[in-house]
């Protein structure tokens, strides 16, 4: 029985952009697809009989309908966000595919079970900016910016690779690579914020004290704090030392200051003179800017989270 022939993605030749790129990477991740040439072909084309034989054209043929696999947004009429955001032929993927393609890539983390909010994120802070610098809306970013990386990949004015279509394509490919791994690094940081959340809420429900979140390992803490509006002025967590550190809470995003900075004559003391002053065996040191302290164990460092909030009311 005769194979079936490998399915044709089409884009533009000539310079690509960072949306084509992307796009190209969403679609393998979210299709299942190896290597261009191993199971599906990827032909850079402005030939519109080839673009309309495609099983999928993305960024080209002035065509946008997901049902026959066409994602161009060149086209009067192009779709838009329900803000109003032009969308680029990522975001045309990414809201077709993009949820099959977060869940690829979190399958290897045991976390494909996240893969609709991980794609909500993605969409929000990576998609939307390549969107909006596509269609030559907001501000441009910096050269290490995705798009910035992705540009730099063409062939430039005076090189012999430019106009020579196998060079450009390898290039296109070596492109395509690079924003496929900043996705996969992208997801893999959004899903350990996510599950930290969710140990975050986890000790707070157990908290017996809601000022002090206790946890039993370092992760991301600051931001359930400030979404879940809890009143945490410390959280106490071990690091790979073996120490426990007391680190305060600050007021606001952003911001370096405390909500209850540690005890001022704490400040820049360590080992037996921080002892002395604090009063408790096994206070290692505090800062000198009293945001964070460390003691060699979780009761110390509670101790010292106590002390420091009976000193604002001594």
């Amino acid at each position: 029985m005769t194979p079936a022939p490998a399915p044709v993605l089409a884009t533009h030749s000539g310079s690509f952009h960072c949306d084509d790129a992307l796009a190209y990477a969403v679609l393998r991740l979210a299709l299942g697809l190896g290597r261009a040439g191993e199971d599906h072909r990827l032909v850079r084309t402005r030939d519109p009989a080839v673009i309309a034989a495609a099983a999928i054209a993305f960024d080209v043929g002035g065509i946008h309908d997901p049902a026959t696999g066409r994602f161009d947004h060149h086209q009067r009429g192009a779709p838009q966000r329900p803000d109003g955001l032009p969308f680029s032929a990522a975001g045309l993927v990414w809201q077709q595919h993009g949820e099959a393609a977060a869940r690829a890539l979190l399958a290897p983390l045991g976390a494909a079970g996240m893969a609709a909010a991980v794609a909500a994120e993605i969409d929000a802070t990576v998609i939307r900016k390549v969107d909006a610098i596509d269609n030559g809306i907001g501000p441009r970013e910096g050269v290490l910016g995705l798009a910035g990386l992705v540009a730099d990949f063409n062939p430039s004015w005076d090189s012999p690779a430019l106009g020579d279509a196998a060079a450009e394509d390898a290039a296109f490919l070596e492109a395509s690579a690079l924003a496929e791994g900043v996705l996969r690094r992208r997801a893999a940081a959004i899903r350990a914020r996510l599950a930290a959340e969710a140990v975050v809420v986890a000790a707070q429900a157990m908290a017996e004290d809601p000022r002090l979140l206790v946890l039993d390992a370092k992760l991301p803490w600051q931001e359930p704090v400030f979404r879940h509006g809890w009143p945490v002025l410390y959280a106490i967590y071990p690091v790979p030392n073996g120490n426990w550190m007391v680190e305060a809470m600050p007021p606001e995003r952003g911001s370096f200051a405390q909500r209850l900075p540690l005890p001022e004559p704490w400040a820049g003391l360590q080992g037996e003179t921080l002892e002395a002053a604090c009063g408790i065996p096994g206070a290692v040191f505090v800062h000198a800017r009293r945001f964070i302290g460390s003691a060699r164990t979780r009761e110390a460092a509670l101790a010292m989270a106590r002390a420091a909030m009976a000193a604002r009311h001594g």
